[in-house]
């Protein structure tokens, strides 16, 4: 679907909702909210915040609300799609007939109105320690300026060394993994820098 440059483009890929997923762009653009096509599907903005996309499936269609979660959902209409979505939140449709534009409308505003008022759940940041395996951990213990310098890493750094080496099956791979870290570590780089950049 990388060719999807717009939402006619995504109804051509979509034939057998054709009429249904025009009706639903009528009704939300009918709110004033902007369309673009991000992520290869149809997605409807207010001051570039996303607060709606169009989705279609094999056997669904739907209104996505990216921040749906913080939507009242009174009548029942709508499905977290996956469980480890948290904010996001699915209105699903099986034909042109469940459509209910009244319902629609409610919710686009209700969304709408959330988005103005700032309402939007941020990802956590991952407070995951770092695990540091028992190779690493005696080579810090041993070697005092290592230390330092391993202290000195960022926390995504440190995880990224300690899990390359905790992630070897062998003794001799977890050894020879410690010994080619050193000289990075030493310069304060990450495991995998050199590839963030391209």
């Amino acid at each position: 679907m990388a060719n999807i440059k717009t939402f006619e483009d995504y109804v051509e890929k979509h034939q057998n909702y054709k009429c249904a997923l025009e009706q639903l762009r009528t009704l939300i653009r009918s709110t004033g909210l902007e369309e673009a096509i991000k992520w290869s599907a149809p997605v409807y903005t207010l001051d570039s915040k996303n607060v709606v996309g169009l989705g279609a499936f094999k056997h669904h269609f739907g209104i996505w609300f990216f921040n749906g979660v913080f939507l009242k959902d009174k009548k029942g209409l709508l499905v977290n799609a996956q469980e480890k979505t948290k904010a996001l939140r699915q209105m699903r449709f099986e034909s042109q007939n469940d459509i209910n534009e009244d319902d629609v409308l409610a919710y686009v505003n209700e969304a709408i109105d959330n988005q103005k008022a700032g309402k939007e759940l941020k990802p956590k940041k991952s407070s995951k320690s770092v695990e540091i395996p028992l190779e690493l951990e005696n080579e810090l213990k041993s070697d005092k300026v290592f230390k330092q310098q391993f202290k000195s890493l960022t926390p995504g750094k440190q995880r990224e060394y300690a899990d390359h080496i905790a992630s070897a099956k062998r003794e001799a791979t977890k050894q020879s993994r410690l010994e080619k870290i050193k000289p990075m570590v030493a310069k304060g780089v990450g495991l995998h820098d050199k590839y963030k950049d391209c």
